[in-house]
């Protein structure tokens, strides 16, 4: 039977409705107009409103802001703004759903995110839809700064702040050494804000609502409402709205689940019990992924073709990328195929230990994330494959690898 998602009973704030993009006019109607105020106002109400970044690290939206404003005064360059719609991780689809359904929306957050900190230059850098963003601006004749669209090269590092400011300013979509922080030098050398897409549209919302509206949704803790891509066999990846504290079992059915995935490919497996106790929290949510794996599938070899993704799409500028990476994924490999494993569980646990930590980038460590929950939480599967037995009797992939760009 075709398992079947709750009803969430969140009135949508960032989706237009339909499925066609919102053009200036239905989304004026919809959110009314975007006043400014002076630029200690927007920060304000981004301070109260708890707004946290929806890219991944969950950092404070008002700490990224007021840094970079200072880095602008103390150096006397004007700040660059880069709304970062880089979405590199294949099982995500939030970004570029809100990109074709509320341009406006996330356009209305870069201005205004510019207008607090101080910008004079701005981007808005995706991989795929630039076509929809040029249209969208075309209409926008009136925004107090230009914003020029960057089509990005598909991979899973061109969203990686370093790999994005340094795409911007005409070099490779790589991460760079990130010392100074982009906050400090960026594209072009300027203190830069890089945010994710839906953070903008978020603060966009908060620019005209306020925080006392922006948190009637969520938690005390976790104000707001965060867009989570949804994965159970028999669907197709479902982008949805939920308020943070929402329960996981109300977005996923875990019944008939051997694991979930949280938080993408930089994420961490989970047994279904344990994911029946959680509720959305912004710690864990990562790229927003959530993923139901059916008992018919092996989760082994599920990260196994992940990791292998991972490894081949690293940067391969350190060590821990270069070398570390494709031993790990070699040895989870070994452990995917029933039959004898040798040193690879062991290699695993110190190939791990020597990667962590050390990288140029975050790209190991959240490798490290996914490899070392998988080990726990797929054990006892782990052990058959010892043995020469799968339990999985549908070899059907439920995460997407994108093999074209292997």
């Amino acid at each position: 039977m075709t398992a079947t998602f709750p009803d969430l009973h969140l009135s949508p704030r960032l989706l237009a409705p339909g499925t066609a993009p919102a053009d200036l006019a239905a989304h004026r109607r919809r959110h009314g107009p975007l006043g400014y105020g002076d630029p200690e106002s927007v920060l304000r109400a981004v301070a109260a409103s708890g707004l946290t970044g929806r890219g991944g690290a969950a950092f404070p939206t008002h700490r990224k802001l007021v840094a970079v404003a200072e880095a602008g005064r103390r150096t006397g360059r004007a700040p660059v703004v880069v709304a970062n719609g880089a979405e590199g991780e294949p099982a995500s689809r939030k970004d570029r759903t809100l990109l074709h359904r509320s341009p406006h929306l996330v356009l209305d957050g870069l201005q205004a995110a510019a207008h607090a900190v101080g910008a004079g230059k701005a981007y808005i850098a995706v991989e795929d839809g630039a076509s929809g963003l040029e249209s969208a601006l075309a209409q926008r004749t009136g925004d107090p700064l230009p914003v020029e669209v960057v089509r990005l090269p598909a991979s899973f590092l061109a969203g990686q702040s370093s790999a994005l400011a340094r795409y911007v300013s005409g070099g490779a979509a790589l991460p760079a050494d990130q010392r100074p922080p982009v906050r400090e030098r960026g594209v072009h050398r300027a203190p830069t804000l890089v945010q994710n897409v839906e953070t903008l549209a978020h603060l966009a919302l908060v620019a005209r609502h306020g925080a006392d509206w922006y948190r009637t949704a969520g938690t005390p803790a976790q104000p707001g409402s965060a867009l989570c891509t949804l994965h159970a066999a028999g669907h197709e990846p479902r982008v949805v709205e939920a308020p943070y504290g929402l329960p996981l079992d109300r977005l996923l059915p875990l019944e008939g689940a051997s694991a979930v995935l949280v938080g993408g490919y930089h994420g961490t497996w989970i047994p279904p019990r344990e994911a029946a106790r959680l509720t959305l929290d912004a710690t864990f949510l990562g790229a927003g992924v959530l993923a139901a794996l059916p008992a018919a599938r092996c989760g082994v070899a599920e990260t196994a073709r992940v990791l292998r993704h991972l490894a081949l799409q690293s940067a391969g500028r350190c060590g821990p990328c270069l070398n570390g990476l494709p031993r790990i994924a070699t040895a989870f490999r070994t452990l995917a195929a029933p039959g004898p494993q040798g040193t690879a569980r062991t290699d695993l646990s110190r190939w791990s230990g020597l990667v962590e930590g050390r990288g140029a980038c975050h790209h190991p460590d959240g490798t490290v994330r996914l490899v070392r929950s998988a080990l726990t939480t797929f054990a006892a599967e782990i052990d058959g494959h010892a043995h020469g037995h799968c339990t999985a009797t549908d070899r059907t992939p439920l995460l997407p690898v994108p093999e074209d760009r292997n």
